[in-house]
Formats: structure tokens, sequence, C-alpha cells
């Protein structure tokens, strides 16, 4: 055993692997921040003989920085299936130049993936994994954390739902008590106003702070539709740029768009190891019911 592990106690169980000095420290500062055992740290090349032989462990900690991509890929593939099987919590640390080689990598929600993190959004990230598996594991409730888990995927759940009651009632209606009577517009979504509504809402961050505007669904929502209307395709990475947040987060409102349908992942022809993110029809009809509306009650967009 590595002569960095802690001691023996009934505090979860943390493994730590790393290659890299930086991350191997902060990696370790987390776990101990929120009173997790640190089992032990060895390097990438040694993590999965290490996880086969070991017999339990809560959580698991990956620092992906300077991993080959051999390595690198088993480690995915592990703890996809490590999220699967319910025998281990996986976090990863990337860092952004490996955001689409590991999106598409990985298959399962439950794998946290965290880009070129803090040690506090480690400490932060791991704390919700243990409570999470620890009220799986016993049964019994920690609210607060669940809450927190919740507030997300209800938030998208809204908007998910908010387009779609739209896209149905502009086919059913044509919104045409709007504007007495008028038919809702057949003039073509343009791609240039999409893009010229993008570059509006970037300029607020000229004079505001980026977070008081901060509304990444929407963000991306614009970046794919107007990629559709291109004949363009849009990586993971250029995604992430789009939502105008931390990649960490933008990964997250990624996954979960994509699990309540409104995204849909589609593989690269050229390079299996990437994929592209693309509007479902349904949010794009919603989306292009969205723009005729708004030319319907008189607001140009270009």
């Amino acid at each position: 055993m590595p002569a960095d592990t802690d001691g023996w106690g009934d505090e979860p169980t943390v493994l730590i692997f790393a290659d890299r000095e930086a991350g191997k420290t902060a990696a370790l500062m987390a776990a101990r921040s929120i009173g997790a055992r640190v089992i032990g740290t060895e390097p990438l090349d040694h993590a999965i003989d290490r996880l086969d032989r070991q017999v339990s462990v809560d959580a698991v900690m990956i620092e992906l920085a300077g991993a080959g991509s051999l390595e690198r890929d088993r480690l995915l593939d592990w703890a996809n299936h490590a999220a699967r099987a319910g025998s281990a919590a996986p976090l990863i640390a990337l860092p952004q130049a490996l955001v689409d080689d590991v999106y598409a990598r990985i298959e399962e929600s439950r794998v946290q993936l965290l880009v070129d993190p803090s040690v506090e959004q480690r400490a932060a990230t791991l704390g919700l994994l243990l409570a999470q598996r620890r009220e799986a594991l016993h049964d019994h409730g920690i609210e607060a954390d669940a809450e927190r888990l919740r507030r997300l995927s209800e938030e998208v759940a809204r908007i998910a739902s908010a387009l779609a009651e739209l896209s149905s009632s502009a086919r059913s209606t044509g919104y045409a008590a709007l504007r007495d009577g008028a038919a809702v517009s057949d003039a073509p979504l343009d791609a240039n106003a999409v893009r010229g509504l993008i570059r509006v809402r970037r300029l607020r961050d000229q004079f505001f702070s980026k977070e008081l505007f901060a509304d990444p669904a929407w963000d991306m929502l614009l970046d794919l539709l107007a990629a559709r209307l291109e004949r363009s395709r849009v990586a993971v990475s250029s995604l992430c740029i789009a939502a105008a947040v931390p990649a960490t987060t933008a990964l997250r409102w990624i996954r979960t768009l994509t699990e309540h349908g409104l995204f849909v992942r589609s593989a690269d022809p050229e390079d299996g190891r990437r994929i592209f993110i693309e509007l479902s029809d349904a949010a794009y009809d919603s989306m292009t019911a969205y723009f005729q509306t708004l030319q319907q009650v008189g607001i140009r967009l270009g």
C-alpha cells in the first residue's frame, strides 16, 4: 500500500489515480477536505490492475492529464462499467483538450466529468457522489443532497415541456389569434438571423457579469439550430464554448438535454472516437415554431 494512504476508519473510501503531481495533490486535498479515507494513490498505468484487485471502494478519482490513449480508453470503459453496476462512483478530471475524446467514450451519465477543476470543485463533486452513494447503499435520506441532484434535471424538464407545448400550439392554432387571424410566417428561418441573436446575447457580457444572464440550455439550443440551418456539425468541445459557462457545467447540461430528448449524439463517420451533438427533430420543430411566432408578433430577427 502506498505510503501516502490514509489510516483505517469508517469514512467513505477513495482511490486516486494520477500521473502528474499537481493532479494527485489536488485529488488528495479534495478527498481529505471532505473527510474521505484515501486507500491508495497510484499512476494511471497501474489503475486497471489495482481496480481488479480491489475488493470494494466508494469512489475512484481519475486524473486523466498525461494519460496515453490506450490506458485512457481502458479507464473510461472501466468507469462506464462501474457506474452501470454501481460498484464505485467514478469521478474523472480532464483537461479541456480531451473533452471530445472523453465525452465520446463515456456512455453512463453517472460518471462525473470535471474539466480543469479546482480543488474545491473536486471536493464538492466528490462529496455529493459519496452522499448519493451512501443514500443508495443504506437507504436513508439525505434530502438536501438529493434536492441539489434533482434541480438540474427538473429545470431541463421544464424547458423541454415548454418547447414541446410551444411547438404543439403553433402547429395546431398557427397563433392566428395573436395578430387578428394572420397566418404564421412561411418565410424560411435564416441561420444568419439566429447567429445575430447569439451575438446580441454575447454583447451583454461587455456590460454585465456573465453569471447574471447565464442560460446555457438556450445558448446551446441556438447554436445547434444555427448549425442545422447551415448544414454544419458541432463537436462537444465547440458546444461547450457556445454555452458560455465553464466546460464542466456545459457537459452536465449536454448530458441532461440529451437524456430529455432535445439533443442527440451522432458519430463522426470519419473518426469513430469523436461524436457530434445535434438538435433532435422534436427540438428543431419547437425552435422553428418559436421563431415563426416571434415573426408573427412582429419581432424582427435580422
